[in-house]
């Protein structure tokens, strides 16, 4: 999907009911009965990628008038909301963390704690964990704030 419509369609969430109403107005020349936030974000969202990446085909929308309604799609993928909302990244990734495959190492008592950060989660000894807080308290037996452990206290910048 364009970067342009990408953004488009990301701004309407920050709109309000009557916003949405106005800008449904807008692309599809009626006033939409609904009041439902979720069916005007979709609709204005098939809209504007429609416009940009093009319609349904002549044959698609016969097909789609011989179809019986419970066979249409009525949600977007979910790969679709998928790539809206991560963009390459996962959706409120904390800023204090490191760009994925980074190494984040710490000493303690002696030893040196080794975690890779993934994806989504963490590597330590071959484990995968859901967050840095589950490896401070593998490590030491005790509550620990993950970042606070690590040393990640404000928003990661390479050294």
């Amino acid at each position: 999907m364009d970067d342009a419509v990408r953004m488009q369609i990301e701004s309407l969430r920050k709109l309000k009911i009557a916003e949405l109403k106005t800008r449904y107005r807008d692309l599809f020349g009626e006033a939409s009965p609904s009041y439902n936030r979720a069916h005007l974000f979709r609709r204005i969202a098939w809209r504007l990628q429609a416009q940009a990446e093009g319609d349904l085909s002549e044959r698609a929308r016969q097909r789609a008038k011989l179809a019986n309604d419970l066979d249409l799609r009525r949600q977007a993928p979910r790969r679709f909301w998928h790539e809206l909302e991560c963009n390459g990244e996962l959706p409120n990734r904390d800023p204090r963390l490191p760009p994925t495959d980074t190494v984040l190492d710490r000493v303690y008592q002696g030893q040196i704690v080794r975690v890779t950060v993934l994806a989504s989660g963490f590597e330590y000894e071959g484990k995968h964990y859901a967050s840095l807080s589950a490896i401070a308290y593998r490590v030491t037996g005790t509550r620990w704030n993950g970042f606070h452990f690590f040393g990640l206290k404000q928003k990661w910048t390479p050294e």
